[in-house]
């Protein structure tokens, strides 16, 4: 009976979440519908009455002829050049975009405003992202580790003046968080703000967004052709990504414990099924590595 009863728990709150996941989803659709449709269709009126009155002032060009010409454009800009400036605009392919491209790859984010466009180049990006992938997710978590290294010694620091455990670990989380913002969420955005002539609002957006991986491309350090750069200004800011992923990573794992954590004080059960899992995931490694060692000696 209660293996029953723990089967229909197991059940019922993988049901819960797969509805809660997929609500948060359409609730999500629905709010970004609600705020950027109309500006989409006003985005969309407004750049076709343009194409008019450059007919109109330019009786020359016949609407087929516009059209050619918009893609033309269309057709650079997909390729990562912009149809802005002229061609003396600094290449997407020196060292430093080249290097804060390769850190785009293997960290996933993959803006879109640059892609390879030759065979080769394709062919060598997939076997790069292939091989760096993993290879970004084991610095990332031996950077993790550091981290948490760090942390426990902050709370050792912490002890000695607070001298209640629980209240020490709280303490020094949120510090961490709050340090982790100011370096890599605040700094940061005023330092684009400044460079790249953005709000900062729209840096703080361009860096959770692409620290997060979500990396949608509207916003792009570097890109800017009226601006001269300096040459190792993209590739800090690759550093800077790669840094402060692995801080993100931390906390986002911080949030998910204190959901679960929560969730545990409201069903009891679900930690019992957590240990669960976790004794069957346990057992199936211990299955796979003695299987390993069973082929390696028979070889």
């Amino acid at each position: 009976m209660a293996t029953l009863q723990l089967a229909q728990l197991k059940v019922s709150w993988t049901a819960l979440l797969a509805v809660a996941y997929f609500t948060y989803l359409l609730v999500g659709a629905a709010i970004f519908q609600i705020l950027e449709r109309e500006a989409e269709s006003n985005n969309r009126n407004h750049f076709q009455l343009e194409k008019l009155h450059f007919l109109a002032n330019y009786t020359c060009l016949d609407g087929p002829a516009l059209e050619q010409f918009v893609q033309v454009i269309l057709d650079a800009w997909e390729k990562g050049v912009n149809p802005s400036g002229n061609s003396t605009n600094p290449s997407n392919w020196d060292y430093s975009s080249s290097f804060f491209f390769a850190g785009t790859v293997v960290t996933t984010i993959g803006f879109g405003n640059l892609s390879p466009s030759t065979v080769f180049g394709q062919v060598f990006c997939v076997f790069y992202a292939l091989f760096g992938i993993p290879l970004n997710l084991t610095f990332l978590k031996e950077l993790g580790k550091c981290l948490i290294v760090h942390l426990g010694r902050m709370e050792k620091g912490m002890v000695s003046v607070v001298p209640h455990k629980r209240t020490v670990e709280v303490l020094t989380v949120i510090s961490f968080v709050l340090t982790g913002s100011l370096l890599f969420l605040v700094i940061p955005p005023l330092m684009f703000s400044y460079v790249e002539g953005w709000t900062f609002g729209e840096g703080f957006y361009f860096a959770f967004i692409t620290l997060s991986t979500i990396g949608f491309g509207d916003y792009v350090v570097g890109t800017d052709p009226d601006k001269e750069y300096i040459s190792l200004y993209r590739s800090l800011a690759g550093i800077w990504i790669i840094l402060a992923l692995a801080w993100l990573a931390l906390v986002f794992n911080m949030g998910a414990r204190i959901m679960e954590y929560f969730v545990a004080l409201t069903h009891p059960g679900f930690k019992r099924q957590q240990e669960e899992d976790e004794v069957s995931s346990t057992k199936l490694e211990d299955i796979s590595r003695s299987s390993h060692l069973r082929i390696t000696h028979y070889n």
